[in-house]
């Protein structure tokens, strides 16, 4: 089938549409079912022309676009090969959508926003924003119901008519009324990386920095600037204070309130959160050995649980490890000492306090 063919097709069963939805049907007399019954015909015969355009395959082989006649999609936007776009939508001028995304109905794209290949909108989703700036958003990523991603940050520091951005990764599911908002200021963006899962309700605020391979339970909310690392996993309703780290591999657990950082591997629980020990069971899960998960056990009691009084203090501890002539050789060990110094720099927030034991 020609492009020209698929054209008139469109246009035929959009002009159908359109003058359909003007007419309305009055009481239920002889005529007005002799009406309603040719109504109904003439639906069913634009129902067959919109399945066959959007079933029907260019002359080259690949996929036209299908869009509903009663979304607005701006004659500027960029709509790749197969993208499907329901009813009620919008696609906004500055738009790129990639090859095979689908729009769910009443789904909305704005502003300068790029979506790549075989991305989903579900119904109520809006994607960026008509402000300066721009919103990218990865390879076969999922938008769920109602979340909005890529609009204004909620910061006091932002000006009107500053740029700001947001980049998402690829194969990432964003589910439902989750929010995401672009930096505050020209100079940093918002980052995400790939292969996220981002349950319902959850938060990540502006200029945060999240890894890939992360699992973000219902109602995780994340204030500005914070980092979170690679394989992260949180349970339900906590609370992450701006400028916190978050580490690789570590666990927190439900309802908690993060106000320091919260070292790799570790465990955090609590209002205030505090260290409860290693996240072991996420460590078998990433494949560590079980040489290295001892050996990371060894290290946390040294530094979180000495035996001995006259040990010194964390710095003390910390140089133990790196000093110890078995655990020096682990480089996870090392990492998890590396993880703690940078936390206990001057310009970072410190690590989430040992229930039994004060760094003050």
């Amino acid at each position: 089938m020609t492009i020209s063919t698929l054209r008139t097709r469109r246009q035929l069963a959009g002009g159908l549409l359109r003058s359909l939805y003007r007419q309305r049907l009055s009481n239920l007399s002889c005529k007005s079912l002799s009406h309603s019954f040719y109504i109904c015909l003439q639906l069913t015969n634009c129902c067959n022309l919109l399945t066959d355009a959007c079933n029907a395959v260019n002359d080259d082989g690949t996929n036209p676009s299908f869009i509903h006649p009663t979304s607005v999609v701006h004659p500027n936007a960029v709509i790749g090969q197969g993208v499907s776009i329901g009813h009620f939508c919008t696609v906004g001028s500055s738009v790129v959508l990639g090859n095979d995304c689908k729009l769910h109905p009443g789904s909305h794209v704005f502003g300068n926003t790029k979506l790549g290949d075989k991305c989903i909108l579900m119904s109520g989703a809006v994607v960026g924003d008509n402000i300066p700036g721009k919103t990218i958003i990865g390879c076969n990523s999922v938008i769920g119901h109602h979340a909005v991603v890529g609009i204004k940050c909620q910061d006091m520091k932002y000006k009107a008519g500053n740029e700001c951005f947001l980049q998402v990764g690829d194969n990432n599911e964003i589910r439902e009324h989750v929010s995401i908002h672009r930096s505050s200021k020209p100079c940093d963006k918002t980052v995400i990386g790939d292969n996220n899962l981002i349950m319902g309700s959850c938060h990540i605020a502006h200029d945060c920095k999240v890894g890939s391979n992360n699992i973000f339970a219902n109602s995780t909310l994340l204030a500005g600037h914070v980092l979170v690392e690679d394989h992260a996993h949180t349970a339900g309703a906590i609370v992450v204070h701006q400028f916190c780290n978050i580490g690789s591999y570590c666990f927190i657990g439900g309802g908690s309130v993060v106000s320091q950082d919260v070292p790799k591997y570790t465990m955090v629980a609590g209002d205030r959160a505090e260290l409860r020990g290693l996240n072991l069971e996420g460590l078998r899960r990433g494949g560590f050995s079980v040489t290295e998960i001892r050996s990371l056990r060894t290290a946390y009691r040294k530094i979180f649980m000495p035996t001995d009084v006259n040990v010194g203090g964390i710095e003390d501890r910390l140089a133990d490890v790196e000093c110890h002539e078995d655990l020096s050789r682990v480089p996870a060990v090392l990492l998890l000492v590396q993880s703690i110094r940078e936390s206990l720099k001057e310009d970072r927030r410190g690590i989430c306090k040992f229930r039994s034991w004060s760094f003050s």
